[in-house]
């Protein structure tokens, strides 16, 4: 065991505080105690109108409110949508690597522009149809050739 193994064993990674926040609100934010919690808040709001004269410090009220709690509601909720993204998509490169069949040119493929992400659809596709239609074993074969070129071109761009 080399001192950078030891010292990797021995260091406990860092809490991310956010990650753990956004989590929670994401999770509460999506219960529907929550949904009826927002529509009872409005529910009265609106009830209170009349006995305010439906002034414009009534209107601010709400408006100030809900778009502090959106504005704030984008990033938390970003955040979560974000490393379940990433999550999903270590879990789907693991996959690739396990599958013998699979193209681990495909690894990485979310870092790729549409336009490249478009061509490897059309290059899957071909693959495909040329795998229903019983092409020979080299037809596919070319097709695989030029579609992991495709890729790695792609990536180095």
């Amino acid at each position: 065991m080399t001192p950078m193994d030891a010292s990797q064993e021995t260091e406990k990674p860092k809490t991310d505080y956010f990650a753990l926040f956004s989590n929670a609100v994401s999770e509460w934010a999506g219960k529907p105690v929550t949904f009826v919690l927002a529509v009872g808040g409005i529910c009265i709001w609106a009830a209170l109108g009349p006995f305010l004269d439906y002034s414009e410090s009534w209107q601010l009220v709400v408006n100030t409110a809900t778009t502090i709690i959106t504005f704030l509601m984008i990033f938390v909720l970003q955040n979560s949508q974000n490393r379940d993204a990433k999550a999903l998509q270590v879990k789907l490169d693991e996959l690739i690597l396990t599958n013998a069949r699979a193209e681990n040119c495909f690894i990485g493929a979310e870092a790729l522009g549409e336009a490249e992400l478009l061509r490897l659809r059309a290059l899957l596709d071909a693959k495909l149809k040329a795998a229903e239609e019983g092409k020979s074993a080299e037809v596919r074969q070319d097709i695989e050739e030029h579609l992991e070129e495709k890729v790695r071109s792609a990536k180095i761009a």
